[in-house]
Parts: C-alpha cells; structure tokens; sequence
C-alpha cells in the first residue's frame, strides 16, 4: 500500500510515488472513489486544475483537462502515417481515450482492445465518461479482458496497427517492454505495420527508454520514438516508441489530407507536430546509441 491510502476524508493532498526525489503533489478537492482491484490500488480525486485525476499504485495515470495531449498522438500519429489502415489492436487503454480516437477513423472494419484489468473499463465509464466518450457502446470495438501478453502470444489475428497503452515496465505492464513480447507484436501485423507505445519520461527514465529501443531493435527494421508533451507527467515530454519495417515518410500534404477524413477536431495533434515530433534531443539519441 502506498501513503496515499489513508481515510480518504483527511486526504487534502495526493503525492505520486513514481520519482520519489521529485515529488509531484495535487491539491485534492474531493476523493471521487478508492479501491484495491485484483492488480492495482485504483484512487479518483478531483483538483481544482485538472479535474478528476485517476492513479494507479500512486502514479497518476490521466487527468480530465490534458489527456487529448497523450490520446491523440498515441493514436493519430500511426493512423494517418499508415497509408490504408483497416485493423487495430489496443493493448490496456482502459480509460477508453484510446479507443475513443481510434473510434474516429471510419475506415477502420476491425478494433479490438484488450485490457487485463475490468474495473478499469467500469470505473472509468462511471467517474471519467468524457474520456470514453461512449466508445465502450460503440459496436465496431471489441473489448477482451484478458493478458494482453499471452493474446499478442495466442491469436490469429492480423492487424496494421498496434497501440500499447501501458503502464510503466512495472507489474502486470512488465511483460509488454519485453524482446518477447515485441517479437509476437511483430508476428501479428500485417505487411508495413505499426506497433507504437507509451516509453515514459526519458529525462527521468532512461533506463526504460533505452531498454525499449533494444528490445524492439532485433524484430523491426525501423525503430525510434516520437515525442509528446503532457503536463500531468512529471520531467518533461513524454516519449512513444515507434517500431515498423517500412519508413513510412509522409509529408505534411499528405497528412492534412488524410486529417480531412477524420471525424471532429484535434486539441493537439496537427500535421505539423506529427513530423516534428520524430526530431529527438541528442541526450535521447546519446542515449539510445550508448554514447
């Protein structure tokens, strides 16, 4: 159990225990609910700034007011660089915001999800419905509860895009940063695929970041990592990896247009952020090549 966890009505301050030498505190307005699922210690809280906030094991996963900022470029960034996606695979997105921007694509015929923990799906439609946005009712997604380690391992499916919307390489998320599992991801896309991921914070994390990179390496002929900027997520941008044996160079032209097709408006996303978010700081690249 984590500190956090004590009688919810003198909780007046949540503090994330992901860095414990920088230490992210919120003000708590009012605790929306509190539970001990079969894998996480799940606590909703409201802030004055953020709107509700919902954290797992003590590190904050999702606030109402930026998580446009993460959805959008985990999933825009694949869909139109891909030329023609017709199937996609997400792995955990319990919070339903991932599906709900893959929702957005009209031409994709296949969605699946596949999420360890259901509580997450229930407990975000009931206190984070803005996030889902009804995508969990939507009929073109299919929702799994199951490891998505052993499914990626298992299935016949074939798909163009796999989004892993994971927790950090701790717990039941430790399976998905895996050789392993990046090996099976491989086996299930089809021709020109694209698998990308959440790879944490690399100014802070960088042991998570360069493990990532080596662990995806020896199945995809191109493997890097692009960048987005979330403020909830402490030490700066945030890092998605990025693995597919085709380049995959769109120029921004081609990027407005495939844009136009998409349903509503972005908060974040643009054609133009989509390219230069592919543009790495060198202590990243320094990083990466072990310099």
């Amino acid at each position: 159990m984590f500190s956090y966890l004590i009688a919810t009505a003198l909780l007046t301050h949540f503090q994330e225990a992901l860095f414990p030498d920088w230490p992210q505190a919120f003000s708590v307005e009012k605790v929306v609910y509190q539970e001990k699922t079969d894998h996480w210690d799940l606590l909703i809280f409201e802030n004055q700034i953020f709107g509700r906030v919902l954290a797992l094991d003590g590190v904050v996963q999702l606030t109402e007011q930026d998580e446009y900022a993460y959805h959008e470029m985990m999933v825009h960034v694949p869909l139109l660089a891909h030329p023609n996606p017709k199937s996609v695979l997400i792995v955990g997105g319990g919070d339903g915001g991932i599906l709900r921007e893959v929702l957005r694509h009209k031409d994709l015929t296949r969605i699946i999800e596949v999420e360890i923990d259901a509580r997450i799906i229930e407990m975000s439609k009931k206190y984070f419905p803005s996030v889902s946005n009804g995508a969990y009712e939507n009929p073109r997604a299919k929702v799994l509860i199951q490891d998505a380690w052993q499914y990626v391992k298992e299935t016949d499916e074939r798909f163009d895009v796999i989004i892993v919307d994971s927790t950090d390489p701790e717990g039941p998320a430790k399976e998905l940063f895996s050789a392993a599992f990046y090996g099976d991801c491989k086996k299930v896309l089809k021709a020109g695929g694209i698998l990308v991921n959440q790879n944490g914070v690399p100014f802070l994390q960088k042991e998570e970041l360069k493990g990532s990179y080596q662990n995806r390496k020896p199945h995809f002929k191109e493997v890097s990592f692009y960048l987005t900027a979330v403020p909830t997520y402490t030490g700066g941008f945030l890092t998605i990896g990025w693995a597919s044996d085709k380049k995959h160079k769109v120029s921004e032209k081609t990027l407005a247009e495939r844009l136009s097709r998409i349903e509503g408006s972005m908060r974040y996303y643009t054609p133009a952020i989509h390219k230069a978010s592919f543009t790495l700081p060198q202590f990243m690249l320094d990083c990466i090549h072990h310099k």
